[in-house]
């Protein structure tokens, strides 16, 4: 990551530098004169190193070479150093000043956004604690009671009620073990981005294992899919991937009210693979939206038909699709349905272009 930077610094200070140098030379071609019109044209490119590299000696060194650029190519006598002339002492002056200035209001800027960057995440890891106390105790509740009740009433009991009991505190213990599975995946993005190892994966054989053990969690839920005719491979971490896709699937169970149908989508869109889970259940307020793939979605809403709260495997879905490169989005209407979408690479992008946006 650091030499990442180094190497932007490097683009930002030579690309600067050469502007200034070719655009004042240019001026010079058109016009003839170039009193006073150098030394601004460099001034802008300090300022523009100051702005755009971390730290103070990017743009000292700018205003040294610019400085001396000025005095050597385009201030009489020509192609020669004279430091004898006030008029150069001062802009040399006048280019540390601002680069000095530059440089520490970007600096105080970058240190700001990084507190409020870790103002957010301490933030989300007290939503993600509250999240954990609020849909881990209800399922421990449920299977402390479903136990105790067998145990201090096993010979009272009927077979049917024992495994009425029995089988509620297995489907609660489902939902532990899935609960599990997402905090493990959060731990598995660390804060500057991806921490997955992406290996080719078949689309046909990922989404044949979402539906097997999606099956085996909800064996009486149909899943309508929908794929490409082509032999499409995707670069992908398939078991955070398979994460995702299980997560959408099941929230919808959980969630959508009243639904009928439930699709899994997946289609082509340039180099992009697009997958989409579509239910037509009771939908979700626009409001909630906002909020959604935040972590902060934690009702325990009885009326969208759910058992726990939502909120952190949507959570964990945005943190593995952004881990990835992409990007997921939840359209909805209520009382028509949700249709929650993101798309994937299908060729692997370069890791230092990918570093350098950000």
């Amino acid at each position: 990551m650091k030499q990442m930077r180094w190497k932007k610094d490097v683009w930002v200070f030579l690309a600067a530098l050469v502007g200034a140098f070719a655009c004042v030379t240019l001026i010079q071609l058109i016009s003839g004169r170039i009193d006073g019109v150098a030394s601004m044209v460099f001034l802008l490119a300090v300022f523009f190193i100051s702005m755009y590299t971390d730290g103070y000696w990017w743009g000292v060194a700018g205003s040294v070479i610019s400085v001396l650029a000025v005095n050597f190519a385009f201030r009489a006598p020509y192609f020669a150093f004279n430091f004898t002339i006030p008029e150069n002492i001062f802009s040399g002056v006048v280019m540390l000043v601002v680069s000095f200035m530059t440089s520490t209001l970007t600096t105080r800027i970058k240190k700001q956004e990084q507190l409020r960057m870790e103002s957010e995440t301490e933030k989300m890891r007290a939503n993600l604690l509250r999240a954990v106390s609020h849909d881990l105790r209800t399922p421990l509740t449920s299977i402390y009671g479903a136990c105790s009740t067998v145990i201090d009433n096993y010979d009272s009991l009927g077979r049917e009620q024992k495994i009425k009991l029995l089988s509620e505190a297995c489907a609660d213990a489902q939902w532990l073990n899935r609960m599990v599975e997402n905090l493990l995946s959060v731990t598995r993005i660390d804060a500057d981005g991806v921490a997955i190892q992406k290996t080719p994966t078949v689309l046909e054989e990922l989404v044949d294992t979402v539906l097997v053990r999606f099956q085996k969690l909800h064996p009486g839920v149909p899943v309508e899919v929908k794929l490409p005719d082509d032999f499409i491979v995707i670069p992908m971490d398939s078991m955070l991937i398979q994460q995702v896709l299980t997560n959408l699937l099941e929230n919808a169970v959980l969630h959508a009210k009243g639904m009928t149908r439930l699709t899994l989508r997946v289609f082509t869109l340039g180099q992009r693979a697009v997958f989409e889970v579509i239910d037509n259940g009771c939908g979700i307020p626009k409001e909630r939206l906002k909020t959604l793939f935040t972590g902060t979605t934690l009702t325990q809403d009885t009326s969208s038909g759910g058992k726990h709260g939502m909120g952190i495997g949507l959570s964990v879905c945005a943190a593995i699709i952004k881990a990835h490169g992409g990007e997921i989005k939840a359209e909805s209407t209520p009382g028509e349905g949700t249709t929650i979408r993101f798309w994937l690479e299908t060729e692997e992008v370069d890791t230092e272009e990918t570093e350098d946006e950000q």
